[in-house]
């Protein structure tokens, strides 16, 4: 079982940046693909980005490639989420998520097995 804690969402104005944390803990997870996906009000969840534990390749959507980061600290067991010139179609709940088929990048929701509780990001205008 894996155990997924996100942290560092907020309230940011347009053209702002944050950065969210997902600590990760529980079994094994090196081999895994880490994820963050989002859910804004009456929208289907969505993936923002992907990359594998080890931290190679990394998949980003459209909307956001160019301004979101993600990467992996395997010291500290952490994927970061690092977001600039943030736009209010960003708000959403963020969601950490890990894939047991690691050398698979993907933002389909159905495609991850385990998930953390979700942070709040709101960006106003």
């Amino acid at each position: 079982e894996v155990q997924l804690v996100e942290s560092g969402g907020g309230l940011v104005q347009t053209g702002g940046s944050l950065r969210l944390s997902c600590v990760v803990s529980g079994s094994t997870f090196d081999a895994y693909a880490m994820g963050w996906l989002r859910q804004a009000p009456g929208k289907e969840r969505e993936g923002v980005a992907c990359i594998s534990f080890t931290g190679g390749d990394a998949y980003y959507s459209d909307a956001v490639r160019g301004r979101f980061t993600i990467s992996v600290d395997r010291a500290k067991a952490t994927v970061y989420l690092q977001m600039n010139n943030l736009k209010p179609e960003d708000t959403a709940v963020y969601y950490c998520a890990a894939n047991r088929e690691g050398n698979i990048l993907t933002g389909v929701p159905g495609s991850y097995d385990y998930w953390g509780q979700g942070t709040q990001v709101t960006v106003s205008s």
